[in-house]
């Protein structure tokens, strides 16, 4: 949600031109995360006005896509493209309408005056904007837009206005305002009185720094640096370049805007402050509590260009449907031993001795990872023998759900950035809960909270509709489960099951599946014209559907149900008729009597269902009008190769409509506000 990109070059020159299409290109590596306007906010002028003391901020923004962003610049008329900087910092932004509806003037980069004295970017929500608006107004300062973030841009000029001595640092400035802040932010601020400086800060909202240093260069890399007693003292220099030295900065929400310039970051934890001044990145801590670790590492990225750029498919979604065999074998690699039916866990082999004692378990998400732990639960009880539930986070936050110190809790998310499940790990932290977290994304704000966790190792995933990082977090969460029953001998020949059912899960089966994306266009073309659908199964299979019906949700615009079989009487058969598509999920396991059962009673009310069955079950094709026929694999892994197929389907459907199916609309890919 939301997407900020900054670029500060210092003395590496580089033309007007030059600066707007790295600014452009960042705001379209973020594209998938949702927006609806865009903007960037460069220094006008030329290069001697800048020498002078005298540069201008000139805004340029536009409701729409980046492509709209692009052709306003071009239509520019009194900017020279070919000035050259020695100096300079672009801040850009995509923004997704929270506050006023999309429009240029309430696209961000916001400004503090009509002279653009600061103007600033950010991600999140300003919860407290009302009555901060009401005290600057009463102080004359006028608003032009609906948003809650011009508020940051009046109040930091009004910090400035009223500053006690003309020496007022960049950074101290930035601090005073967001001590004002309630709600979450992560910001970057440029201003004409700070010419070549950048300040960003974050509070709930994700924010990283690339660092890219020029060939030759002689500054340090420091990794740490001392803690000192205050505030104003307390300032840990990452990174310094020398006078007349080279480096570039690149502020950005996520690590898929900076990799193609440098795999070099630094990701901000909550209430730092990073300033870059002369050339220098300073951060530092706005508050600091016990067992603070001051210190910043320069993190190198794994992630390479090629895993976000979409190849010979139409779309990101697409591609990321199809690389769920390299997905699955990702996250299985160096964990799964399938010669001695072993798993490892690096990331939680200090605490798996205190989660086997623990009371019960948490699983806490939003969306299709909530998806993810619905499919997983079952399995988990029976090899765990726990109690296990799983938590929606907004309703277990509405909810004040009691939380004991022998919990343990997983916070599953493919960002690491959800703002209620970051919410939530912070409410069960505060309870003495152990807390683990399952993530795709290295250095995320869930990542680096919990006590500890599993990165699933999906790779980027870049389509707003989540695809290969739900089943890469479903078997994430089945290697757990195998790992927490490895010394029970009851449990051995179930754990050698799956384990090797495991082994020929992505190879075989998986790519068995994918090769029915033809047949299930075929489907699609079918059923595009439909205004709803119907997708109902039991056990293992009632999270497939639920997820199923999200995907149809999100990027077809249909309305979409998944139906928990064993409560059709009870309700949904009211709606079952000749014309209403329904989709249901029949495996050969321990649900298999019943969901004949349920089949019966839709065609006996005139239904024409659509069923995903076992590839040999001939008894259920002929009680349907039309099968979708997948490999049979293990019982709990069952889940993965039935979900494929509504992932296909849901995506021909999104095409067939003439949807974007990367960004449906009022979508976002990494939700960081409540």
């Amino acid at each position: 949600m939301l997407g900020i990109f900054a670029y500060l070059n210092y003395h590496v020159p580089r033309t007007r031109r030059e600066i707007l299409e790295i600014l452009l290109k960042g705001l379209r590596r973020l594209e998938y995360r949702g927006y609806d306007s865009a903007g960037v906010g460069i220094d006008g002028g030329n290069g001697k006005e800048w020498e002078a003391n005298a540069r201008c901020i000139q805004l340029i923004k536009q409701s729409g896509k980046v492509k709209a962003l692009d052709d306003e610049i071009t239509r520019q008329q009194d900017m020279d493209m070919d000035v050259e900087f020695d100096v300079h910092l672009g801040i850009a932004h995509t923004r997704w309408a929270t506050h006023g509806a999309p429009s240029p003037v309430n696209s961000h980069p916001h400004r503090s005056d009509k002279s653009n004295e600061f103007i600033v970017i950010h991600n999140g929500i300003i919860t407290n904007y009302k009555d901060l608006r009401k005290f600057l107004e009463s102080k004359g300062y006028e608003f032009e837009s609906e948003t809650d973030t011009e508020t940051i841009a009046k109040l930091v000029k009004y910090m400035y206005d009223n500053r006690e001595s003309e020496d007022l640092n960049f950074a101290t400035l930035v601090e005073r305002v967001t001590q004002q802040l309630e709600g979450a932010f992560a910001l970057v601020f440029k201003s004409v009185h700070y010419p070549g400086e950048a300040v960003g800060t974050r509070r709930g909202g994700p924010l990283l720094i690339g660092v890219k240093m020029s060939v030759g260069h002689t500054g340090k890399d420091k990794k740490s640096c001392p803690t000192l007693p205050r505030l104003e003292q307390d300032t840990c220099h990452t990174l310094f370049a020398e006078d007349k030295k080279s480096v570039e900065y690149y502020f950005a929400s996520d690590a898929s805007a900076v990799i193609e310039h440098t795999n070099r970051v630094i990701f901000l934890e909550d209430d730092d402050v990073a300033a870059v001044t002369d050339g220098r990145l300073s951060i530092h801590r706005i508050k600091r509590t016990a067992g603070d670790h001051p210190a910043r590492a320069i993190q190198t990225l794994q992630m390479e260009l090629q895993q976000i750029m979409k190849g010979n498919y139409s779309s990101f979604m697409q591609k990321e449907i199809f690389e769920q065999p390299e997905s699955v074998v990702n996250t299985m690699r160096g964990r799964v031993n399938f010669d001695d039916n072993t798993v490892t866990l690096g990331g939680l082999k200090d605490h798996i001795k205190e989660i086997q004692r623990c009371r019960r378990l948490i699983l806490i998400a939003c969306g299709t990872s909530y998806h993810a732990g619905v499919a997983t639960r079952q399995v988990l009880e029976e090899l765990t023998e726990l109690p296990v539930m799983v938590e929606l986070a907004s309703d277990f936050l509405d909810r004040n759900t009691p939380v004991f110190r022998d919990d343990v809790c997983f916070f599953i998310s493919q960002s690491g950035e959800t703002a209620d499940s970051l919410m939530a790990l912070r409410y069960c932290k505060e309870r003495g809960a152990l807390t683990v977290g399952v993530t795709n994304t290295v250095g995320s704000s869930i990542s680096r909270e919990t006590d500890c966790g599993v990165h699933i190792n999906a790779g980027p995933e870049i389509g707003v509709a989540s695809t290969k990082a739900y089943t890469s977090q479903f078997v994430a969460l089945i290697m757990f489960a195998l790992l927490m029953c490895d010394d029970r001998i009851s449990m051995q020949p179930r754990r050698r099951e799956i384990i090797q059912g495991l082994r020929v899960l992505p190879g075989n089966l998986i790519k068995e599946v994918l090769s029915l994306d033809d047949e299930i266009q075929s489907l699609a073309a079918e059923l595009y014209q439909q205004k709803s659908v119907l997708i109902m199964g039991r056990g293992y299979h009632y999270a497939t559907c639920l997820e199923g019906a999200l995907k149809i949700k999100e990027i077809t615009y249909m309305h979409s149900e998944g139906i928990l079989a064993g409560e059709l009487k009870h309700g949904p058969l009211a709606l079952v008729d000749k014309l209403m598509p329904v989709i249901m999920i029949i495996m050969r396991d321990h649900t298999y009597t019943k969901c004949q059962n349920a089949l019966q009673q839709v065609v006996a009310r005139s239904g024409r269902p659509i069923v995903i069955c076992d590839r040999d079950d001939y008894e259920t094709a002929k009680s349907s009008s039309r099968t979708i026929r997948v490999p049979h694999g293990v019982d709990c892994l069952q889940g993965i190769l039935s979900v494929i197929p509504l992932q296909l389907l849901s995506f021909h459907l999104a095409v067939l409509r003439g949807f974007d199916v990367d960004c449906p609309r009022n979508l976002a890919k990494s939700v960081t506000v409540e």
